[in-house]
């Protein structure tokens, strides 16, 4: 059964917050909050949480796995910028966006779309997965939390929990967080490319 977290959304309970960050280095599945919705998140490098993010939503391996990172040196870590994409991003970061861009090799090879090459990177406006993310140390490997078959994303934590259950390991709910996913950018051409309008305003890259 998956453990329920109901965390302050302007003051996250550093306890509370500290036993998530456990949950996830030892390998566990996560519900968390965000700036836009609802995500699936676990530790990088797990290839269970992997496999079962990819379960649970029916994806196959051309969809882009977005890395949640806490600023933007963490970022840069995982992704090829150049300085024009580079101040772009940078304007329009902590926020509702999701950026494609060419991998690091600090990028596990099972998260890369497999004729591109890229992987999805976000810098969320979102108090508590902030606090998750510095308590951390690295990013989160994450996924919106789209159920197979449905419009929207799920918004209250006791239903992700109640459909869940026995699928992830915890459930960190911090309150409404809306059912409106990124706005996904791909800066891997020429030029941008919106490829999903969303909760970020896609006008500042068109």
């Amino acid at each position: 059964m998956a453990k329920y977290f109901d965390v302050h959304p302007d003051n996250p309970q550093r306890r509370t917050i500290g036993t998530v960050a456990d949950t996830i280095r030892s390998g566990g599945l996560i519900a968390y909050p965000t700036d836009s919705c609802f995500a699936l998140g676990c530790r990088l490098g797990s290839r269970d949480g992997l496999d079962r993010i990819r379960a649970i939503r029916d994806l196959d391996d051309r969809h882009h796995f977005t890395l949640v990172c806490q600023n933007f040196a963490q970022l840069g870590q995982f992704v090829h910028i150049d300085n024009d994409v580079f101040r772009a991003i940078r304007a329009a970061t902590p926020g509702r966006y999701t950026f494609i861009l060419p991998a690091t090799k600090e990028v596990p090879r099972q998260l890369l779309h497999p004729r591109k090459k890229t992987v999805g990177v976000r810098i969320p406006d979102h108090t508590v997965t902030q606090a998750l993310l510095a308590e951390l140390g690295e990013p989160l490997l994450s996924s919106t939390l789209l159920l197979p078959d449905e419009a929207e994303p799920l918004t209250q934590g006791w239903e992700i929990k109640e459909r869940l259950d026995h699928v992830i390991d915890a459930v960190v709910d911090s309150g409404d967080c809306g059912t409106e996913p990124t706005t996904v950018v791909d800066f891997s051409g020429d030029v941008p490319e919106i490829v999903r309008r969303g909760a970020g305003d896609p006008s500042r890259f068109e």
